[in-house]
Formats: C-alpha cells, sequence, structure tokens
C-alpha cells in the first residue's frame, strides 16, 4: 500500500511538472514504439517499384497484432499540421522479422500518396491503425481468379507471397499452396507502370499461377464481356477483384448477371461541399458555435467555454490536435481544405484551422 502511495504521488508530480502535456507524451520522444504507446511505425527501408510508386517497409510498434495476407491498414501522417489517413494494403503475409510492407502509388493531387512516395525519409515515424478487412484468402482454397487493376494488385501480391515465397532459390512450394488453383488477369496502362510485373512473372514461370497481363497501350482497355475467352474456366472460379470503381462496377453487373461469386476490393473516396466559416459542434461537451472562417477552432471553442487542449501558448506544438469526427476545416496559413467522413480517423491542429462549413471536433 505504502508502495502504491509513493508511485500515486511521483505521478502527480510529473503530470504537474509536464503539463499541460503528460509524462507519456514526453517518453513519445525517446521510445515512441514501445507496448502501451499510440500505435507508430517506423520508416525502415523505401524500395522504389516503378517511377511514380514505391513499397515502403515499416517497423510497427510493440502492440501490432498482425495480420491476414490481404488485409489493409490504415496509416496516418501529419502534414502541414493536418494528420491524414489512408488505408493501404498489406503487400506481404506475415514477416519472420515482423516488419509489414505497403505499396504507395503517388496519385495526383494525392497529398499522402506523393509525401510517402518522394517525400519520407527513412526513420520517419507514422501513425498506424491496426490491420482489418475481409478480402482474404479462403482457408479452404479452390479455383481462383483475380482480376487487378494499377495498385488495385497490392493485396493480391500480399496473398501470392504468402502463398508461394520466392528465395535465393526460387519460387517455394508450401503445403498451404496446395489447395488452390490460381490465375491472374493483370491490367495496367503499360508494361513500365505496372506494378509487380516482374513479381508476377517469376510466379508464372515457376508454375505458381496462370498469368494473364493485359495492358492498354497493347491491347486496348478490358472489356469485362471478354472474360470467358480469356479465362475459359470463368464459371469454374471464384473471382477476387481490386482496381478502379468502372471496373468493378463491369464485373459486379457481368458476375450478376451469370450468377458468378465475385469479392471486391476498393477504398471509395467521398467529395464534400465546403465553404467560409460554418456551424462548429464540440462533440462530447455539447458545445455548438458559428464560427467565421477567420476564426481557428481552438479560439472559437474557448470563446464558448469549451475547456480546449493546448501547449501552443507555451510553445508546445501539437498540444491541440483534436480528431475531425466529419464536416471540412481551412488551414488559416495556405487555405487547404480537409474534410473527414465519420471513422475516417483524420485529426486536425485546432490553432491553425478553421471551419469550412459543418464540422464536429472529438472534445
Amino acid at each position: 500500500m505504502a508502495r502504491m502511495r509513493v508511485r500515486d504521488r511521483v505521478t502527480r508530480v510529473a503530470e504537474a511538472v509536464t503539463t499541460p502535456l503528460l509524462p507519456a507524451d514526453y517518453l513519445d520522444l525517446f521510445h515512441p514504439l514501445r507496448s502501451g504507446a499510440p500505435l507508430r511505425g517506423r520508416i525502415e527501408h523505401v524500395q522504389p517499384e516503378t517511377a511514380d510508386a514505391a513499397t515502403i517497409v515499416i517497423r510497427p510498434g510493440a502492440d501490432w497484432a498482425g495480420h491476414v495476407p490481404g488485409q489493409y491498414v490504415r496509416l496516418g501522417i501529419d502534414v502541414d499540421g493536418v494528420r491524414l489517413w489512408r488505408a493501404y494494403s498489406l503487400t506481404h503475409g506475415p514477416r519472420a522479422d515482423g516488419r509489414i510492407s505497403i505499396t504507395v502509388k503517388a496519385v495526383a493531387d494525392g497529398k499522402v500518396s506523393h509525401h510517402l512516395v518522394h517525400g519520407m525519409p527513412v526513420g520517419s515515424l507514422v501513425h498506424l491503425e491496426q490491420a482489418t478487412g475481409d478480402f482474404v484468402l479462403p482457408p479452404e482454397g479452390g479455383k481462383l481468379l483475380f482480376v487487378t487493376a494499377g495498385s488495385g494488385i497490392t493485396p493480391v501480391i500480399g496473398m501470392l507471397r504468402n502463398l508461394f515465397p520466392v528465395t535465393d532459390d526460387g519460387v517455394v512450394r508450401l503445403p498451404r499452396s496446395d489447395a488452390f488453383d490460381i490465375t491472374v488477369l493483370h491490367v495496367a496502362p503499360g508494361e513500365p507502370h505496372s506494378i509487380f510485373a516482374a513479381d508476377l512473372r517469376a510466379l508464372a514461370a515457376a508454375g505458381a499461377i496462370d498469368l494473364i497481363a493485359r495492358y492498354d497501350d497493347v491491347h486496348g482497355v478490358l472489356d469485362v464481356e471478354d472474360l470467358s475467352r480469356l479465362v475459359p474456366d470463368l464459371d469454374a472460379r471464384t473471382t477476387f477483384a481490386c482496381g478502379p470503381a468502372g471496373l468493378l462496377d463491369a464485373l459486379e453487373a457481368h458476375h450478376s448477371g451469370r450468377g458468378l461469386e465475385l469479392f471486391t476490393e476498393q477504398f471509395r473516396p467521398t467529395t464534400r461541399v465546403v465553404g467560409e466559416g460554418g456551424t462548429v459542434t464540440y462533440a462530447r461537451t455539447g458545445t455548438v458555435v458559428e464560427a467565421d472562417g477567420a476564426t481557428a477552432l481552438l479560439d472559437a471553442g474557448e470563446a464558448a467555454g469549451v475547456l480546449m487542449p493546448s501547449g501552443c501558448r507555451m510553445g508546445v506544438c501539437f498540444g491541440c490536435v483534436l480528431p475531425l469526427r466529419q464536416g471540412s476545416v481551412r488551414d488559416l496559413r495556405n487555405g487547404e481544405v480537409t474534410t473527414a467522413e465519420p471513422g475516417d480517423g483524420v485529426v486536425v491542429q485546432t490553432c491553425i484551422n478553421a471551419a469550412a462549413g459543418p464540422c464536429e471536433l472529438e472534445i
């Protein structure tokens, strides 16, 4: 009992010294991947795949729970004071060294993808959520068709690498792969832009998969009505597809019409109409205020009597970061707008962002 009282006193003293932050916030600086800390990862290697795509190898924190091949992870990085989250498929099965990898294609106007591919140095920390997703191999095996387009190959390559590891001696056939008969139909604009083209060719050469590579600049855009010709035993296979919305919609219509089983994976973006100022809801307190487009969310909340977390005035940056449940906010420094839908996990600095339409903060 005496020992507990001493520990409690030490804890209270430490919290008083470090206020408005907690002792754990300073411990995070020295051991950010420790058990009990918010889940993060450290970038250990960046491997270019094409001119605009790279594989990022990450050492996850001690509380990483692992993943099933085909699942994805939501990853967050801080860009200009805003924590942005994106979902990326894991491109390996569980690794002996405990690392995870994602392969990112830098897309037009993609803040996170461009930053990861071209601007994140080795050693950088990223925020992680636990792996999730149901786009995984059936444990009983079977005759499968993978239809992938562009970066839609990423969850599939994770499954294939787990079934057929590649070593210095070539492709290894493991007992767990015996129950699978796999055909891969991979679509890309052209071979130079095809992520993991060499990996797919190596698996095909080893007899692990049947590969049908379709390049728009050679074969034209894929017409799903050609599937029966390209894959003669299509009706005997379960189809897994990952790629752009247009392809997935066409496949869903095609397979539905023929009564075929189809599983798809896609991360759909959402769009919001934004304006200048708006209604700000500070959710847990129940406070709702009308804020103009020039007033920081921090100041608007404090003016309404909300006890807002902040270390800004003491020179402690990021003390005012809060989750943006939903809505749109504008960066007062450069005018850039950040939007969120429920469940997105976006966090923003309230001292530099103002309302850009109705928005709701987690406080």
